[in-house]
């Protein structure tokens, strides 16, 4: 099974949590689904330096503190996608760095979910369990 692996960035935005997210370029791509920046790891590079490279390459974003947010398995490419989560820099300004891709952009999180692969959805609903075990609970200042 190949293995890719990327991230989802997120921001506090207008509108919410925003999380960045690729879409895939060319005409037989024009009805894709949306992707979080991934790619395959290079001999000998880690899953989280891969994330990193490929995000920095494809969206133009430095990606710095990651979380795992686990695996994902695609069987009709027979592709186990890794996903790392962390705050996007606040000087972020996603932009198309890559021939692969044909738009990079921060999107609301329920957008996000709908225009996202189906099988990569699933990254969004672990990024908020993560960001939600992360906030204090009120009970707990006390």
């Amino acid at each position: 099974m190949k293995q890719s692996a990327g991230t989802l960035l997120y921001r506090e935005g207008p509108h919410g949590l925003e999380v960045l997210i690729v879409h895939p370029s060319g005409g037989y791509n024009r009805n894709a689904p949306w992707s979080l920046p991934k790619g395959q790891p290079d001999p000998g590079e880690t899953l989280e330096a891969a994330a990193r490279r490929e995000t920095e390459g494809e969206a133009g974003v430095r990606a710095l503190g990651l979380l795992s947010l686990g695996s994902v398995d695609l069987p009709k490419s027979r592709k186990r996608v890794f996903g790392f989560a962390g705050p996007a820099p606040e000087d972020a300004r996603p932009h198309c760095a890559s021939w692969e891709v044909d738009r990079a952009e921060f999107v609301p999180v329920v957008e996000a979910r709908a225009c996202l692969h189906p099988a990569q959805a699933c990254f969004i609903d672990r990024l908020l369990e993560l960001l939600a075990e992360a906030k204090p609970r009120s009970a707990d200042r006390t």
